[in-house]
C-alpha cells in the first residue's frame, strides 16, 4: 500500500504539478518582464515572483509558516544567510518574506528562459563562481543595492546540501556584508527537503518552517568571522527539536 501510494504521488507530480510549475513560470515571468519597462523600482516585479511562489507552493500543497520576522527593520541594509535543503527553497523564501529582496545567484539561472529572463530584469545579482574577477565585480553591484536599501538574499553553501547536511559556508557573501557595512541574518529552512529531494522531479505536501534569526553586525568582523556566526546560529536552529502548534500559530504569518 505504502509503494503504491508513493508510485501515485510521484504520477501526480510528473503529470500535474512539474507542468503546472513550467507553466506558472512561463506566465508569470512573461509579466513580469512586461512590467519592468513601467515600473522602473521592481515593486510589480518582486509581486510577480511572490505570486509565483505561492501558486507553486499551493498546487504542490506546501504550508509554509514563519518565525522572526520582528528581527527585519526597515531601511537597515541586510545580508539575508539562508541555508539550501532543496530547489523549492527559492519559493519558499519569496512567499516568507513580505518585502522587497534580491537574490545573489549563479550565474546558469540567467540563462533559463523566462525564469533568467526575470531575474535580470528586475535586478537579481548573477555570480559567476568560474571567474573570480567576474565575481567579485557582481558582489561590487550587489554591495550598491544594499546600500540602497534592498536586502541580498544569499545561499552561502554553494548549492543545495545533497546529504541533507548543512555545508561549510563560502566567503563571498560575508565579504558583500563586511563591504557594505551590512547585518547578517540567518535565515533557516526546516522540512524543503521532505517536500523536494534534490536530483529528483518529486514533490510533495508537507510542512516547512522558516526561523529569522537575530541580524549580526559585520563591523569589526573578518568575513571568516562573520561566516562561522552566522553558520553557528544557523545549524542550531536547524537541529532543534521544537517545532510550531499550527492550532496556536497566528494566521496571518502562515502562507
Amino acid at each position: 500500500m505504502t509503494n503504491l501510494l508513493h508510485k501515485l504521488s510521484y504520477a501526480r507530480s510528473l503529470c500535474v504539478t512539474a507542468p503546472l510549475i513550467f507553466l506558472y513560470t512561463a506566465v508569470m515571468g512573461s509579466i513580469s518582464v512586461a512590467s519592468s519597462f513601467l515600473d522602473s523600482r521592481g515593486r510589480i516585479q518582486h509581486g510577480c515572483a511572490r505570486m509565483w511562489s505561492r501558486m507553486i507552493l499551493w498546487t504542490a500543497r506546501v504550508r509554509v509558516r514563519v518565525t522572526g520576522l520582528e528581527h527585519i527593520r526597515p531601511n537597515v541594509p541586510y545580508v539575508l544567510c539562508v541555508n539550501h535543503q532543496s530547489h523549492m527553497d527559492i519559493p519558499i523564501i519569496l512567499a516568507a518574506l513580505p518585502f522587497q529582496f534580491r537574490f545573489a545567484a549563479k550565474k546558469q539561472l540567467f540563462r533559463y528562459p523566462f525564469l533568467g529572463w526575470h531575474l535580470r530584469r528586475s535586478g537579481h545579482v548573477p555570480i559567476d563562481r568560474e571567474n573570480p574577477h567576474a565575481a567579485v565585480k557582481s558582489l561590487r553591484e550587489a554591495a550598491d543595492t544594499i546600500k540602497r536599501g534592498t536586502p541580498i538574499v544569499i545561499f552561502p553553501e554553494g548549492g543545495t546540501s545533497r546529504d541533507g547536511s548543512i555545508k561549510p559556508f563560502k566567503g563571498g557573501g560575508f565579504m558583500l556584508a563586511t563591504k557594505s557595512r551590512a547585518e547578517a541574518v540567518p535565515v533557516t529552512i526546516r522540512g524543503s527537503r521532505l517536500v523536494l529531494v534534490p536530483t529528483t522531479y518529486h514533490v510533495r505536501s508537507g510542512d516547512v518552517e522558516v526561523t529569522v534569526g537575530n541580524p549580526i553586525a559585520s563591523t569589526g568582523l573578518s568575513n571568516t568571522e562573520l561566516a562561522n556566526r552566522v553558520r553557528e546560529e544557523i545549524v542550531a536552529a536547524f537541529n532543534h527539536e521544537k517545532t510550531l502548534d499550527w492550532n496556536s500559530y497566528s494566521l496571518s504569518r502562515k502562507i
